[in-house]
């Protein structure tokens, strides 16, 4: 294990060197909050408890997305693109060579990551939206601790679907493809567009089953005391083994597969 930790390491300290960048994407997170925060008031207003959100819940949720997007991956992460483009190009040929498992190094990069995302970027949206607007904050040291174990979970359940996003080029080529798809589905489906919770019927309980709901939705549902942290967490562990062991497999299949391109 001391080899996936000295991983994540190194991958925090690399996505730390790249600071310009970082502030733009902060700057922009808290933009975009603003102008969300105009559109929800504005629907909250003529529905007040809309999704059993009031107007409190409805602008932390705004923070939090925008806090939360980049760490969590929703967009994507440069980590699991970069497993993607190093299928494509026969890059791949080196990582199968190295006595590591090819899932957990690339586990270990994005936690590396997301680690410093969620430093750098996470918080400053939120505090910066806490100064202007009255946001809901865990009321409790077990509530904040469940608040963050369904943040890990959330990052996992992500890489869960972005590494296989990235391993599906080893039968198809090129998942470019496949990333732009599953952009669209995670923007939707993880409550990036709107709250899942505004969703009605058949179709608002379909959102809500997916594992983009774990990402995004499901943590901020805790934070916000919307869900029992027992039922949440659970929710999202069955989902996350169900995508690792899915992980591992398409893993096995992939190295004996032995199909590479450009190289």
């Amino acid at each position: 294990m001391g080899v996936y930790w000295a991983i994540a390491v190194r991958s925090f300290r690399r996505f730390s060197t790249y600071r310009i960048a970082t502030l733009s994407g902060a700057f922009t997170n808290t933009v975009f909050g603003f102008i969300f925060c105009g559109v929800y008031l504005a629907l909250w207003d003529q529905r007040p408890h809309l999704g059993g959100y009031d107007v409190t819940d409805a602008l932390t949720f705004v923070w939090l997305q925008q806090g939360l997007l980049v760490p969590i991956g929703i967009f994507g992460a440069r980590t699991t693109i970069e497993l993607g483009e190093r299928v494509r190009t026969g890059e791949i040929a080196v990582d199968l060579y190295r006595p590591t498992h090819l899932m957990l190094w690339w586990l270990s990069m994005d936690a590396g990551r997301a680690a410093f995302e969620l430093v750098a970027r996470g918080g400053v949206p939120l505090l910066v939206g806490s100064l202007v607007f009255d946001l809901r904050f865990p009321s409790s040291p077990l509530q904040g601790l469940a608040v963050g174990v369904a943040l890990a979970f959330g990052i996992l359940v992500s890489f869960g679907i972005r590494y296989l996003v990235a391993l599906s080029g080893f039968w198809i080529t090129d998942s470019r493809g496949m990333e732009s798809l599953a952009l669209v589905l995670s923007l939707f489906f993880s409550g990036t567009v709107l709250p899942l919770v505004v969703f009605p019927g058949w179709f608002g309980d379909l959102a809500r089953a997916t594992p983009w709901a774990a990402t995004l939705q499901v943590p901020i549902d805790v934070w916000l005391g919307q869900k029992a942290p027992a039922q949440a967490l659970a929710f999202q562990l069955g989902w996350l083994v169900v995508l690792l062991l899915i992980g591992r497999l398409a893993t096995v299949l992939a190295t004996r597969k032995v199909v590479i391109q450009g190289g």
